[in-house]
């Protein structure tokens, strides 16, 4: 009898590793497969790190066992060794040396979250204490070239005051969507002299992309603003609808997820056309509301460094509310160039976290 249990017991555990090594396989897959066309496989790309991680404790456990069974979490984790990176670094500040500032430019991105935060923030009363504790970090930094992501005004006709007013010395260009609140969209800030600007919009969609052309000297570049398709979903949300069994906030959730997944593909390949066409070299910011695991990251890296890779330091997670896991915001530099420097500063002003980077021209 106990014969049989073991044996059990074994064939059950085999193919638990077995299905969890194959999820993890998929991940790997999924940086090269469009969602647009299997949208299902981009979820395991999304899973990359807790799939690793449950693979890593079946190997611990088999070798604990001295189970042959060793192989197939092994196996499938040496790929990942490649991968990892993307969301974990080790870089020591010392090993960078520190370039002067006329050949370097200093890059921020944030999405500040239509300055919602003050409703969970502490000691935020009102929406116009988080406009200004955000317009005042963002100041202290002194970076030469601002993006942003989800930035919001109430009255839309008082947008271009409000930004000239709060950051005098830079050149602006945005696109804010009408929406029932006011307005929302993107915002590039630049100290930078500014020879030529652009949209990208995107179908069916409140999101987009804004571009603006520099010239540093003799060096000429292109910068993208970008906010890919969000999932519109509520996390916090989900997890109440999980506790009471709720299947029709699940099967909505599922239907966002979906749609998200398969529009921002294309949102991707709009951007990237427009890239191949720049006559310059080009930097790509923004909130890409995807994970590094990701066809988006694939595309949008090729020709491209990624900062945080290149001089980043600790857990690269940008997304506040499921830290360390989630990094969807990203500063893609030329390969030519290099990243100094480059910093996820943990303040609480919105559901993202901002990432300042260094860049060597």
């Amino acid at each position: 009898m106990a014969k049989k249990k073991n044996r059990f017991f074994g064939i059950t555990s085999r193919l638990l590793m077995l299905i969890v090594a194959a999820l993890l396989a998929l991940s790997y897959l999924s940086i090269v497969i469009n969602p647009a066309k299997i949208w299902s496989v981009s979820l395991s790309g999304i899973f990359f790190v807790p799939l690793m991680t449950l693979n890593l404790l079946l190997l611990l456990w088999a070798l604990k066992r001295r189970s042959k069974s060793f192989l197939i979490p092994l196996l499938t984790l040496l790929p990942s060794f490649f991968f990892i990176g993307r969301y974990v670094q080790f870089n020591s500040d010392e090993a960078i040396d520190v370039a002067s500032s006329d050949s370097t430019v200093k890059i921020m991105t944030w999405n500040v979250g239509r300055f919602a935060m003050h409703e969970e923030s502490a000691g935020l009363s009102d929406r116009e204490q988080c406009m200004d504790s955000i317009v005042r970090y963002i100041k202290q930094q002194d970076p030469d070239i601002i993006c942003l992501q989800e930035f919001s005004m109430k009255q839309s006709s008082k947008a271009k005051d409000y930004i000239q007013k709060k950051f005098k010395g830079y050149t602006a260009e945005y696109y804010l969507f009408p929406d029932r609140g006011g307005s929302f969209g993107n915002v590039t800030l630049s100290r930078l002299p500014v020879e030529g600007k652009g949209k990208i919009k995107f179908d069916e969609s409140a999101n987009l992309a804004i571009y603006t052309d520099h010239n540093v000297g003799d060096r000429r570049f292109r910068v993208y603003n970008c906010h890919f398709e969000s999932y519109n979903i509520s996390f916090s949300g989900v997890i109440r609808a999980i506790a009471r069994r709720d299947s029709t906030v699940m099967a909505e959730t599922g239907t966002k997820m979906k749609r998200s997944i398969t529009r921002r593909p294309k949102q991707v390949d709009q951007v990237f056309e427009d890239i191949e066409n720049c006559p310059v070299e080009s930097f790509v910011c923004g909130d890409f509301n995807d994970n590094p695991m990701s066809y988006t990251y694939f595309r949008m890296t090729r020709g491209r460094k990624d900062a945080f890779v290149e001089a980043g330091d600790g857990f690269g997670a940008t997304y506040s509310l499921l830290w360390p896991m989630l990094r969807i915001d990203y500063v893609l530099y030329p390969e030519r160039y290099r990243a100094i420097s480059h910093d996820i500063p943990r303040v609480p002003y919105s559901d993202h976290y901002p990432v300042i980077t260094e860049i060597e021209l």
